[in-house]
């Protein structure tokens, strides 16, 4: 499959961790759905300019260290769905502990990382709109993407 739309992509999230940072350790998970998810948002690495100017010569310019950014999906809230009740747990839980999630796209490819969530703020707008979360799960490890 070439371009496709982000329909039908899914978030999922483990309490366990995987026994290898690889698509083998991460497949053995069992990863529960979170429900009612209407975007994600944009995650993935980025790397600290590191600049240096010799008195002689251009500028040097290197990656620094990396960050691997953050999933700020917006979601319905649904008190009845186990996946946001897990993301509620991570969101609430004050050990540090690192959560494993699942982006799954249209096409079947999957995208590993764990993270930790930082909180999950609701959001009431008014009568004509859902009870939202929108939670930040600050990604921690490096981004494991594996094919279809």
């Amino acid at each position: 499959m070439g371009s496709q739309t982000a329909a039908g992509s899914s978030l999922g999230i483990s309490a366990a961790a995987p026994a290898t940072q690889d698509s083998t350790g991460y497949k053995a998970l069992t990863f529960v759905d979170i429900g009612q998810v209407e975007k994600l948002g944009s995650f993935g690495a980025s790397f600290a300019k590191v600049e240096f100017q010799p008195l002689k010569g251009a500028k040097q310019k290197y990656k620094g260290s990396a960050d691997y950014g953050a999933l700020q999906p917006s979601i319905a809230i649904d008190a009845l769905d186990a996946g946001q009740t897990l993301l509620q747990t991570a969101s609430d839980d004050e050990t540090q502990k690192l959560y494993s999630f699942c982006v799954t796209y249209q096409d079947g490819a999957k995208r590993y990382f764990q993270g930790r969530s930082f909180g999950s703020p609701e959001t009431a707008d008014g009568a004509d709109s859902m009870l939202m979360a929108a939670p930040t799960v600050e990604i921690c490890t490096k981004i494991v993407k594996s094919a279809t």
